[in-house]
């Protein structure tokens, strides 16, 4: 059951949650938020295992919606939260929220002034039960609690953040993203991702849908740095090269080598292979489309199975 939050501030805290068969992750999930969150719920896309009745019995306010992607989803779900609600947490189901972070969270959230839209929290990345450390990405800066009417998520295919007008600090708490799952569940995941992420790339060159990004050199925070950096500089690079060269840059320079052999397999999975695969994907696509004579939304359709 959702308890009720450690202070007295009568600020209302509702945690977003979405989920697709998570039963693995979600009360590891849910019992991080006790204390910190006044209200959970678990936006679901019909999972076919106990997930719904984790969520139930943990306290959750529980809804379904077919899926179509997460900033969709996300953004649904923000339509359908009280309207008393004075800030959201964005927390996926294989993340916890530290006991540093839920203390930070409960002391400081009724201090924070009025003009702060978004705030930023660190977020730690386990795989294969070894934390990663190296490559130049860990601790991620990411906003993931935000006013409630001041923020939503990016309307984009791959790689969401959060997006707010208005003022930003940082929390110094964690974020901690530990998935359970096994190996090939992963590159099943990430084979999914990949066709996404093709997706925004292929945007960028043919802009069929609205370009939406926190890319922003200005404000310089990690996230709009990062994406900058992918959008000017990564994504205009040869797509026979850029993957390995992004790979070499993190498991070299930025000495993803000190993160051992689990670390290893992570940043060359998640470094090089799938982004080789976005590109290897890229190039099916185009080629699609120029030897078939259709418009590229066609070609996506067609090798990617999803409808832009």
């Amino acid at each position: 059951m959702v308890q009720e939050c450690l202070f007295d501030n009568f600020m209302k805290i509702t945690a977003i949650i979405l989920t697709s068969n998570e039963q693995i992750h979600l009360e590891r999930c849910l019992d991080s938020l006790a204390g910190v969150a006044t209200e959970i719920l678990v936006v679901d896309c019909f999972s076919s295992d106990s997930t719904r009745d984790i969520a139930l019995r943990k306290g959750a306010r529980f809804v379904q919606r077919e899926w179509v992607n997460y900033a969709t989803q996300f953004n649904w779900a923000l339509t359908q939260l009280n309207p008393d609600t004075d800030w959201v947490l964005r927390l996926d189901a294989d993340e916890t929220v530290s006991s540093a972070l839920a203390k930070e969270i409960t002391e400081r959230i009724s201090t924070v002034n009025e003009d702060v839209d978004g705030i930023f929290v660190s977020r730690q990345m386990f795989f294969q039960s070894q934390i990663i450390k190296y490559g130049g990405l860990f601790p991620l800066k990411v906003i993931r609690l935000f006013r409630f009417g001041r923020g939503a998520c990016e309307n984009r295919w791959m790689d969401e953040h959060i997006k707010v007008k208005g003022k930003t600090i940082e929390f110094a708490g964690e974020i901690t993203d530990d998935n359970l799952n096994s190996l090939t569940w992963w590159t099943d995941k990430h084979n999914k991702y990949s066709s996404r992420e093709a997706i925004d790339l292929l945007n960028l060159e043919f802009n069929f849908m609205n370009h939406d990004t926190v890319a922003n050199l200005r404000q310089w925070t990690q996230p709009g740095l990062k994406r900058w950096v992918k959008e000017r500089i990564y994504a205009r690079l040869p797509t026979s090269i850029r993957s390995f060269l992004y790979f070499s840059y993190r498991y070299f320079l930025r000495l993803g080598f000190l993160d051992g052999q689990s670390g290893a397999t992570f940043h060359f999975l998640q470094g090089f292979w799938y982004r080789y695969l976005v590109d290897a994907k890229i190039t099916e696509v185009k080629r699609f489309a120029l030897e078939k004579n259709v418009d590229i939304k066609i070609a996506i359709a067609e090798i990617l199975k999803i409808n832009v």
